[in-house]
């Protein structure tokens, strides 16, 4: 029988608004939201009893609770700030392992010996984190579980969970928990077969979920079951992967430090994919002139990009050169370690197709400018499956996998014909879409159109219309209420050749009224 590590995980619930609110000084009772390139990515609990939700424009937050304070989000600073937190996990055990600002763990073997039970452990936890200024008026929850997935569940519910109990206490939490974004298409499609809980998953044959959803989905399984204490294929890598950063003279910065080591990232990722490997954990140690050192492990729930190894860099010194036990000089050294690798599989294809030193110096441009914005900064289009044009794109940050929610390939009837219009409109404009007695355009029941359309605009100035094509009714999710949707669309040309795709929303059935029409694109 397989033995799995007993960890301990802290976690800082909202940590990027904890830090945000302590970096401007607002009460721990505001609503506070956190936003990167105009979307909320954090909020606070009295923001989320006002329906404020990650993903929202910062309008329609504002929109949904007037008295939000809105802050923007400062990754260096979450890493400060939570310096302290994990030099009261170093007080207890050597060998933090850092997920990201605002969660990690330790082993529990050690300190147990010292403590005298798990129970000791958690008590020392609370006291060490009980007098951190930051956390006052914030929440803290520490978790003890077999595994580090299971741990990290038993964290953010505050939970000890007892040896050989992990696969029990799994098996109830809802699928989405593999993906708490709520980005992961492995995760829609188990809830769209009909999988609603780690449970229902842990109990698939695991050669077949490995047959039907490949490697990521075999991880998956064995996150569910309790049994995966590390990533798949993790191992220890060879010494000859460590890279070593030599700083002369010392450097007292953290942005020269930073731009001096992205040669070494970009060593460090280079190596380890010349020998079909990605990095999965890495350990940076640094080193002062007077021989201060810290180290740190940081874990990425995917591989490690060059950019993500700076990033973990940067937030490592901010937080130990910026601290209360700063070094008394200069980095004179940085160390990348890998910890754990994985096989890398296929190859990551080129921005736009090919390879060449274009496509490397449009992705170091890309790089630079996500870490100095922030990770939503530098967006990507995917490809989806859907009925209108603004349905089958989707924007994704820069650098993560860029895989669709909804399948391309699947029929989807009632999609528009091609060809797709080039610019859509977000978000769509007001239109009039009048026939030639200028009265609004009417749709019926059937779908069909009684009088053409004659003269179209979004303004007071209306042009007369020249050709047109449609209507195409679609009645989207008729079986349920809440989210039915009746439109039907059509393509008009006006006199002046410009070519417009115009959507109506029809009424309720039976009130007579015209649709309400609006312009979501425009034809090139």
């Amino acid at each position: 029988m397989t033995t799995y590590t007993r960890r301990v995980s802290i976690w800082c619930p909202d940590w990027p608004v904890t830090t945000a609110r302590v970096e401007a000084g607002r009460g721990a009772d505001d609503p506070v939201a956190v936003v990167t390139a105009n979307r909320v990515v954090a909020c606070s609990q009295r923001a989320r009893e006002q329906g404020v939700r990650r993903g929202l424009r910062r309008r329609e937050a504002q929109g949904r609770c007037p008295e939000l304070v809105v802050l923007g989000r400062d990754e260096a600073a979450e890493a400060r700030v939570f310096e302290p937190v994990v030099a009261a996990l170093e007080a207890i055990a050597p060998g933090v392992e850092i997920t990201r600002p605002g969660l990690a763990a330790i082993g529990v073997r050690g300190p147990t010996r010292y403590f005298g039970g798990e129970t000791g452990v958690l008590r020392a936890l609370s006291r060490g984190v009980a007098d951190i200024p930051a956390l006052q008026g914030a929440d803290v929850l520490i978790g003890i579980a077999d595994g580090a997935f299971a741990a990290e569940q038993a964290a953010r519910r505050g939970m000890v969970i007892e040896p050989g109990e992990s696969s029990a206490f799994l098996e109830n939490l809802p699928i989405e928990t593999l993906a708490p974004a709520g980005t992961s298409p492995l995760v829609d499609l188990l809830i769209r077969l009909g999988v609603r809980t780690l449970g229902a998953f842990a109990a698939l044959p695991a050669r077949d979920v490995l047959a039907r959803f490949g490697p990521d989905g075999a991880w998956a399984h064995r996150q569910a079951l309790g049994t995966d204490d590390h990533p798949v294929s993790g191992r220890r890598p060879p010494v000859e992967f460590t890279v070593t950063l030599d700083l002369e003279p010392p450097v007292d910065r953290v942005d020269t430090v930073a731009f001096s080591a992205r040669g070494v990232a970009e060593q460090f990722v280079t190596d380890l994919a010349a020998h079909g490997l990605a990095c999965t954990c890495l350990e940076l140690q640094a080193l002062s002139e007077n021989g201060e050192e810290t180290v740190r492990r940081w874990r990425h729930a995917g591989v490690l990009g060059v950019s993500d190894v700076l990033d973990r860099a940067r937030w490592q010194l901010e937080g130990w050169l910026s601290g209360t036990n700063r070094p008394s000089g200069g980095v004179i050294r940085v160390v990348l370690v890998p910890i754990e690798v994985v096989p890398t599989g296929t190859h990551q294809q080129a921005l736009w197709g090919g390879q060449g030193d274009e496509d490397e110096r449009a992705a170091r441009a890309l790089a630079r400018v996500q870490t100095l914005l922030g990770h939503g900064s530098v967006l990507a289009p995917v490809l989806e499956g859907g009925r209108d044009p603004g349905q089958r794109t989707r924007l994704v940050p820069w650098g993560d996998e860029p895989l669709p929610l909804r399948s391309p390939e699947q029929p989807w009837p009632g999609q528009l014909p091609a060809p797709a219009p080039s610019v859509l409109l977000d978000p769509p404009r007001p239109a009039q879409l009048l026939d030639a007695a200028r009265r609004p355009v009417v749709i019926t029941e059937r779908g069909a159109m009684p009088s053409p359309p004659a003269l179209f605009g979004t303004g007071r100035d209306l042009a007369a219309v020249t050709s047109w094509a449609g209507p195409w009714p679609v009645d989207e999710r008729w079986w349920s209420p809440d989210d039915a949707r009746r439109v039907v669309r059509c393509q008009v040309v006006d006199v002046h050749g410009r070519a417009y795709l115009v959507t109506g929303t029809m009424p309720a059935s039976g009130s007579g009224e015209p649709p309400r029409w609006q312009v979501d694109a425009v034809y090139d």
